[in-house]
């Protein structure tokens, strides 16, 4: 049975993007991944995002991607949203990674716009409208034009927001202006998907995150959404503002290489990353302590 959802909030409002633990030889860790969801929905998450960018999914295979699916929700699914990255450049791998991530247990598809072949509007249109006719799943759009090459346009994310399965998107394009014109036109639940910008999102009418640094503060991002949706702004931004080291610290390099770093120095399971990863250097993994410190994180 999945959580219980709303139109308004289909996935919750706090979500953390999860890393994928490998064993020290690289191999898929299930049972660290299962302890690391309930690690993660016990500190106040109202959702996992499990084979996205945080997640390697690009080194991860699609028996690795199902099996992880399965396993998160044999562990948290009862009490949190499952929601399966199936996006890839090849509309019909990511139906096939959709179909396979339902019948695996998900509660729902987060679908990245397409990278590298930069396909036009009408190529966005038609791709996610593919995978969300391919499956019975809630569909959260991904809008990550520094990655994928291509911004989804504001008409092309009000024509999507049409279909009745796709009800989201994780904005991660870093354009408020933009983002306050596609939340009044679609109407699509909205999610921050970039840390620094969770509170002003939320002041153009966003519902909650998709989270990298939530892997160590959830508890401050649940205080942060929830005192903003209680009208308490100025307790949002003093929350805001201390997270603002943790923030910079977390997106120093890329965000699966901190975040996995962050979760072994807290004895958490994380493991090694897959190549063209790479482990933080001494010198990098110093300036991470002490940018978690100065946010407030206990290590």
């Amino acid at each position: 049975m999945a959580p219980t959802s709303t139109p308004q909030t289909p996935f919750g409002r706090v979500l953390t993007a999860m890393v994928t633990p490998f064993t020290a030889d690289g191999a898929l860790d299930l049972d660290g991944a299962q302890r690391l969801a309930t690690h993660l929905v016990d500190a106040g998450n109202d959702g996992l995002v499990v084979n996205g960018t945080t997640g390697e999914s690009p080194t991860t295979s699609d028996a690795e991607k199902r099996d992880l699916v399965r396993a998160v929700v044999e562990a948290v699914g009862d009490r949190a949203h499952v929601v399966a990255g199936v996006g890839t450049n090849d509309t019909h791998h990511s139906i096939e990674l959709a179909r396979a991530a339902e019948q695996a247990g998900a509660h729902g598809l987060l679908t990245v716009t397409p990278y590298y072949n930069k396909p036009p509007q009408e190529g966005l249109y038609r791709h996610f409208a593919a995978i969300a006719d391919s499956t019975g799943l809630p569909v959260m759009l991904y809008d990550i034009p520094g990655r994928s090459g291509v911004p989804i346009s504001t008409e092309t994310i009000v024509r999507l927001a049409e279909h009745p399965r796709i009800v989201a998107n994780k904005d991660a394009k870093g354009d408020l202006g933009r983002a306050g014109w596609a939340i009044a036109r679609s109407g699509l639940a909205w999610y921050s998907g970039d840390d620094m910008l969770n509170l002003p999102l939320l002041a153009v009418g966003a519902v909650g995150f998709v989270s990298v640094v939530g892997h160590v503060v959830t508890p401050e991002l649940r205080s942060l959404v929830d005192a903003y949706t209680a009208g308490d702004v100025q307790k949002a931004l003093e929350i805001h503002q201390k997270l603002l080291p943790v923030f910079t610290g977390m997106f120093r390099t890329q965000g699966v290489m901190t975040t996995k770093a962050a979760l072994a120095l807290q004895g958490l399971p994380a493991g090694p990353l897959r190549a063209p990863m790479v482990e933080l250097t001494p010198e990098e993994t110093a300036q991470l302590k002490i940018d978690l410190a100065a946010g407030g994180v206990q290590l």
